[in-house]
């Protein structure tokens, strides 16, 4: 309680915009003739789908915190450092942090570790802060829509109920172009700045403060390991615990007392330098993810029950089937990100209102290409604002994270393009269905005329023989 406390105060400003609006929904709810007890009921059923990954919330918490201890951060973090060039920096920065959000599975702790120390890089080279910020944000969101330790991958898979290993593998592949044209504008834009040097011993405190062998990559290989053979997503995280806890003690040499401290409470760097950069994890970190997500999942409970949001699915329904059902998660996605202030409620209400519109497995993805990348671009999101006060940098920043706009877009078009492709094909199937049609009719005039002919013939033998 005396950890909790401070951290509850601390995130009371997040939770209380989400808790006012559920109370609102709830009197909404006693209007419109709804018991007080039905109305419960409905919050929990909400609750009760994303139940399974609360979790798995727990796990990512003591992971992030060990995998700083253990010195699997530290490590990458240093041996990423030595590669980067200044005037290949906006491409470097977006691979280092592509790679670390997709190990980690976080945007807001790959902006605080890799990003931070590559915003201080950037800085030093007096590069412009908006290509710099933007292309580490790009990095970051990478991994939080499609790392297998993503909160939000588990998320969409929960809602959808669709499996988390072929949503990624979907995800991959709706990606890859817009992944390959960020590369390509982060390289031409980084080779058009002149650049200083970078400052000299940036990466030094973390030799001082870890053992940085290579065996310190092993959580994040496990984590690599048992996902491409889709082990469960809970045992690969306790085997990734459980191998970052043997180098916590038998690599870093730290006390047993300590590494249980560690899991729960989170990791504090013993340097003074490195605490701004790899404090925090622990269980204990987790606990306003979870608050967010259980009180914004009775939001679709109350909506799925009470029919709040017929007249907007509705028009959402109507804009699918005037345009794409993807256009239609997108308008919806854009609207949602907007108003709800946080990714976890965008996820969900776009899912509330464009369910009923396509499979789940397609619904999966095109939450993951919407809803997912569009929230961190919205000024005022947690999502958002969050990485943004991390690097310590303005919301014009958001205008240089290409990728996060690249993946909608890109998928945009390519849900208008199979579209009239599908219509072409329905076009020449119509085609040739009234071709084979008309041949029937005039195979058909053949035989009648064969037929008149033979009648007459006939009666023209029988007028002979009568004469």
């Amino acid at each position: 309680l005396r950890h909790l406390l401070p951290l509850f105060l601390q995130h009371l400003p997040l939770l209380l915009p989400l808790l006012g609006g559920y109370g609102l929904f709830f009197l909404y709810g006693l209007r419109r003739g709804h018991r007080p007890a039905a109305l419960a009921r409905m919050s929990l059923s909400g609750v009760r789908v994303v139940g399974n990954i609360l979790f798995l919330f727990l796990l990512i918490g003591m992971i992030t915190a060990l995998w700083r201890a253990c010195g699997t951060i530290p490590y990458l973090i240093y041996q990423a450092g030595g590669l980067i060039s200044p005037s290949l920096f906006p491409l470097l920065a977006f691979g280092l942090c592509t790679l670390m959000s997709f190990l980690t599975g976080t945007s807001f702790g790959t902006a605080a570790t890799m990003g931070s120390i590559c915003m201080t890089m950037a800085d030093t080279m007096g590069l412009p802060v908006m290509l710099s910020a933007g292309a580490i944000l790009s990095g970051s969101f990478f991994g939080d829509r499609c790392s297998p330790m993503s909160t939000s991958a588990l998320l969409v898979a929960a809602l959808t109920e669709t499996d988390l290993y072929r949503n990624l593998a979907g995800m991959m592949r709706t990606g890859a172009v817009p992944l390959a044209f960020a590369s390509g504008i982060y390289l031409v834009l980084g080779l058009g700045q002149e650049s200083g040097v970078m400052a000299a011993g940036l990466l030094e405190p973390f030799a001082r403060g870890f053992v940085l062998h290579w065996t310190a990559v092993l959580p994040a290989a496990v984590i690599v390991v048992l996902s491409l053979f889709r082990c469960p997503v809970k045992w690969t995280m306790f085997w990734s615990i459980l191998c970052s806890g043997a180098l916590c003690v038998f690599l870093q040499g730290m006390p047993p007392a300590e590494l249980v401290r560690t899991a729960l409470l989170g990791y504090t760097p013993a340097l003074e330098e490195l605490k701004d950069v790899l404090s925090g994890g622990g269980l204990i970190s987790m606990v306003t993810p979870l608050c967010i997500v259980s009180v914004s999942s009775t939001f679709s409970g109350l909506f799925e029950e009470t029919g709040m949001l017929d007249g907007i699915k509705a028009g959402a329904a109507g804009i699918s089937r005037r345009t794409t059902p993807f256009a239609g998660l997108f308008l919806v996605s854009v609207g949602t990100s907007l108003v709800s202030c946080n990714q976890t409620l965008a996820i969900l209400l776009s899912h509330a209102l464009c369910r009923e519109e396509q499979t789940p497995e397609k619904l999966a993805l095109g939450l993951e290409d919407t809803a997912v990348v569009l929230a961190p671009l919205v000024p005022w999101s947690i999502a958002g604002a969050v990485p943004l006060s991390t690097l310590h940098a303005p919301a014009s920043a958001l205008l240089g994270a290409c990728y996060l706009y690249l993946i909608p877009l890109w998928n945009l078009v390519c849900s208008f393009r199979g579209r009239s492709q599908q219509e072409e094909s329905h076009q020449g199937q119509g085609d040739g269905a009234e071709h084979g049609a008309q041949e029937v009719d005039l195979g058909g005039e053949a035989v009648v005329g064969a037929e008149a002919n033979a009648e007459n013939g006939d009666h023209g033998g029988a007028g002979a023989g009568g004469s």
